[in-house]
């Protein structure tokens, strides 16, 4: 079972449909991007989720349970949503204090992940004072805090400095390779694509799009890959002799539908010498695009 599963989800505020028959799963071990244009129907997905708005149809469970049925929610799941909010004039290590007491976690967890967000220095400090981005890694910091299983992140790397947003991108890495499940919901189309495993992508509350990283940007043909090799017509007619649609380039060959892996295995077993060898992917705001109808 996954550890995060929306199946069939639907909501309507009054006359309006947020979300419509929307289904995707989050696996343990990844970090999955949730993507669509504003309006979309991404924050009502979230909400739902997590128990803040109930949904008119559908479910939205972490490993079949809903989040109101967790027992100790906070250890199990950590989200940030962009409305984060602060006493201003409570400090950071104090901030994180209530939160550890009231969902019980151990006290000593709290210099942890004052010192994984980085402000372990400036804890002391009153928010009121902080910078957004400061208080972005607050926000981080509290979702962390129960040692989650899952973490739910929207718009995360809001407020943050290039510095930051490349610390974000290795705290989402390294959460996946822990063992969790990320949920990232982001407009940053380039730097998700640096950051995720796997894409949802919605549209007017609709999913549009699905599937790992490779295979949402490999379009329709599913992915391509360039090769320069020393014998191209060789490795071209292996590879077309095995069902692979080859074109000819000014530097070698793109083979569509094959992954590099593939590509250079047939090559090694044709003993032709690889010179180069590389995905080609259209950028993922061209996919989004595509996969949206909202061109540009």
């Amino acid at each position: 079972m996954a550890v995060v599963e929306i199946k069939d989800l639907h909501k309507r505020f009054g006359s309006v449909n947020a979300v419509k028959g929307l289904s995707f799963e989050v696996e343990a071990g990844r970090v999955t991007g949730f993507l669509g244009p504003n309006g979309a129907g991404k924050s009502t997905t979230l909400r739902a989720l997590l128990g803040l708005v109930r949904p008119s149809a559908g479910t939205a469970t972490f490993g079949g349970r809903r989040y109101e049925e967790l027992d100790r929610p906070s250890a199990h799941v950590g989200a940030v949503l962009e409305d984060a909010a602060f006493h201003p004039g409570r400090t950071a290590r104090n901030h994180l204090r209530v939160l550890a007491a009231t969902g019980e976690h151990p006290a000593g967890r709290v210099d942890e992940v004052l010192s994984i967000v980085g402000i372990a220095d400036a804890a002391d400090r009153r928010v009121k004072g902080y910078s957004m981005g400061m208080r972005q890694r607050l926000a981080i910091a509290a979702a962390l805090l129960g040692d989650p299983q899952v973490l739910i992140l929207d718009e995360p790397t809001n407020g943050l400095d290039p510095p930051g947003i490349s610390w974000m991108r290795d705290l989402l890495r390294h959460q996946a390779a822990s063992g969790r499940a990320v949920l990232v919901s982001s407009h940053l189309l380039a730097e998700v694509a640096q950051s995720v495993d796997d894409v949802v992508v919605i549209s007017n509350g609709e999913l549009r799009g699905r599937g790992t990283l490779d295979q949402v940007l490999g379009g329709d043909d599913g992915p391509a890959t360039e090769v320069k090799v020393q014998d191209p017509e060789r490795l071209a007619s292996a590879l077309e002799g095995r069902g692979h649609h080859v074109e000819r380039t000014a530097d070698g060959l793109l083979v569509l539908g094959a992954t590099p892996e593939q590509v250079g295995g047939i090559a090694a077993e044709e003993q032709v010498v690889v010179l180069g060898l590389a995905p080609r992917a259209r950028s993922l705001e061209a996919a989004f695009f595509a996969l949206t109808g909202d061109g540009r």
